[in-house]
């Protein structure tokens, strides 16, 4: 039996609860300082507030101030913080975790940097705490329905092989199947520039519901724009050194954040017409990862094309998005420039 202690008690960290528990291990649910009120009520129903189902029976919840001794004697530790915490737990908890016991984040992300550099968060975690053994989970996956065991299909992704089958073997179910890469570059790439090219699929949704009414459901563009932000992806993991083998654990996870969850909400919003602002006070409390990562890759793309590393003309879908949503400009999607002769 291992003891898998996950940190952050939000819906997707607290999810892997249940492969986690019904697998026979103990598990134990640690909330971040913005976590309280949620340990609180799963100590008190069993349930998480999000979750319309009981916990496995058995998982232990702690609070923050407990977190060391949660992770006393844990096989391996699970990052279930949000974007915005990757400083918090790089500084408060990876220095707790033992040398040599492995973290698998389920955190997703870039920063970018002054000369238009991009980072994953294993990276970002790696210098701020050389010694820590880092993995990550990538792929297509929702927290409600993971809870709800539809079949499911991730990727685990780290540096070491016998790191990933143990994390693996502790992990997979018949509804929560593994695939493991070393391709870290590739992986964590992927799943972050989901988030802001799912941003720019879903304006056609609100431009739609604004043309056509909110009845009428068309796919067409929804598909243009989808083929469009895997060319664009596809692009971006090669220069950020990953495998286009790994395009795939991106593609898959953009289908699901397209069709669900707060991207969808502020895409619509946008394509409907109203301004960033207005759909950020529409929405207001709502954590929306997408426009951090859209507009810290398009920087990041606008210095490196300065440097003629890319070009803009190759990003179309991107720039847009970073035009709406840092420059203010309007949602008129440039169709023509998605299209391409190969002769």
């Amino acid at each position: 039996m291992a003891v898998i202690t996950i940190v952050g008690a939000g819906m997707m960290g607290s999810a892997l609860a249940f492969p986690a528990r019904e697998n026979g291990h103990e598990v134990r649910l640690v909330g971040t300082h913005l976590d309280r009120e949620i340990i609180d009520v799963c100590r008190a129903t069993g349930r998480h507030p999000k979750f319309g189902k009981d916990f496995p029976e058995g998982v232990g919840y702690y609070q923050t101030e407990q977190t060391a001794s949660a992770l006393e004697g844990s096989t391996f530790v699970i990052c279930g913080v949000s974007s915005f915490g990757v400083d918090w737990f790089g500084s408060n908890v990876l220095p707790l975790v033992p040398a040599g016991t492995p973290v698998l984040s389920v955190t997703k992300g870039l920063m970018d940097d002054e000369e238009g550099g991009l980072k994953n968060y294993l990276q970002v975690w790696a210098q701020m705490c050389p010694q820590a053994c880092l993995n990550a989970i990538g792929g297509p996956c929702t927290s409600y329905e993971l809870v709800a065991h539809d079949q499911t299909e991730v990727t685990f992704c780290g540096s070491d092989p016998a790191v990933l089958r143990m994390l693996r073997d502790c992990m997979k179910t018949d509804y929560y199947h593994i695939s493991i890469s070393t391709d870290v570059a590739g992986v964590e790439s992927a799943v972050a520039l989901k988030n802001g090219y799912a941003l720019g699929i879903t304006l056609s949704v609100g431009v739609n519901q604004r043309v056509f009414g909110d009845d009428v459901l068309h796919y067409n563009s929804q598909a243009a724009l989808f083929g469009q932000g895997v060319r664009e992806m596809k692009k971006l993991i090669a220069a950020l050194g990953g495998k286009e083998e790994s395009l795939a654990v991106g593609a898959g996870d953009l289908y699901v954040t397209v069709y669900g969850g707060r991207t969808r909400m502020v895409g619509i919003l946008l394509g409907r017409g109203l301004t960033i602002d207005e759909a950020m006070k529409e929405l207001a409390g709502v954590t929306l990862e997408s426009l951090v990562v859209a507009t810290r890759v398009a920087r990041a793309v606008r210095k490196r094309a300065e440097k003629g590393l890319l070009k803009l003309s190759d990003f179309p879908l991107l720039m847009h998005v970073d035009d709406i949503i840092n420059h203010g400009a309007e949602v008129n999607i440039p169709w023509e420039k998605f299209t391409y002769e190969r002769l």
